[in-house]
């Protein structure tokens, strides 16, 4: 359980693609020190001289469920200011690794799991995959500008406020999502692709990530760092508590990630 990173192939075999897996049982809800494991592991993969790609990869039902919400009932104001962090410098670290980082989504991708994926280069997707952000539903704010990235604006805004998610498919269409692939093909696809942009010269691909990310005309890091200080409000106003504590006494299923409600947001 963790977060583990190993090459794609060993030996002489080496392609220059390393490979990050995501794994907290029962549904990626990560914890505060998950967020900081996976920013840290993106970053030293990145750094590693023999990494020309990193595919980020999860084990289990679905890709991510965001943040563990029953860490911050139980610890309060420090839990939920070290997950903002955590959030923080994960979706910033694979923004800014220095090589292009493939997204490998399969069954439910909310919440933090948008971060990820909207700040990730290029997403390869299951056919069972579905995206959105349930933040209104859990007390909380953020990630829009992630899922900015990956519809257009007005329906970012439908998504966001209703709480509804897309499918692989959807977002195929729109273009944000590179593959729409059945279940068991969704890891040799994306390495399949990992493979392809590793070809490249380790040097020239290095430069290629940080002209790209010089021309994107919203800073993400900003961007998501003024949506952060919406979620402490509705915290220190008391909004996301009383949220919070209707969303798990209700007891009911997520649709999207058959949790029970509270395990993820």
């Amino acid at each position: 359980m963790g977060v583990s990173t190993s090459p794609s192939k060993k030996g002489p075999e080496k392609n220059g693609v390393a490979v990050i897996t995501v794994d907290y049982p029962p549904v990626n809800a990560l914890p505060v020190d998950g967020w900081f494991a996976l920013a840290d592991a993106v970053r030293a993969a990145g750094r590693d001289p023999d990494v020309r790609c990193v595919v980020l990869t999860a084990e289990g039902r679905g890709f991510n469920a965001g943040v563990d919400i029953k860490e911050i009932q139980a610890r309060g104001q420090s839990a939920l200011v070290g997950v903002n962090r955590g959030c923080f410098e994960a979706f910033a670290a694979v923004y800014e690794c220095e090589v292009p980082v493939v997204a490998a989504v399969q069954g439910f991708c909310l919440g933090g799991g948008i971060g990820l994926v909207g700040n990730a280069d290029v997403i390869v997707a299951s056919e069972d995959a579905t995206f959105g952000l349930p933040e209104l539903d859990r007390g909380a704010l953020g990630a829009a500008t992630h899922l900015a990235r990956l519809v257009p604006q007005h329906l970012m805004r439908a998504l966001y406020y209703t709480s509804r998610t897309a499918t692989a498919a959807e977002l195929h269409a729109h273009g944000s999502v590179w593959r729409v692939v059945p279940r068991g093909e969704l890891l040799s696809a994306a390495l399949e692709l990992a493979a392809e942009i590793a070809a490249k010269d380790g040097e020239l691909i290095r430069l290629a990530k940080s002209a790209i990310n010089g021309i994107d005309p919203v800073d993400v890091r900003r961007s998501y760092r003024f949506e952060q200080g919406f979620t402490f409000e509705a915290n220190v106003s008391g909004v996301a508590d009383r949220i919070r504590d209707t969303f798990k006494k209700t007891g009911q299923l997520s649709q999207e990630t058959g949790q029970t409600v509270g395990e993820g947001a």
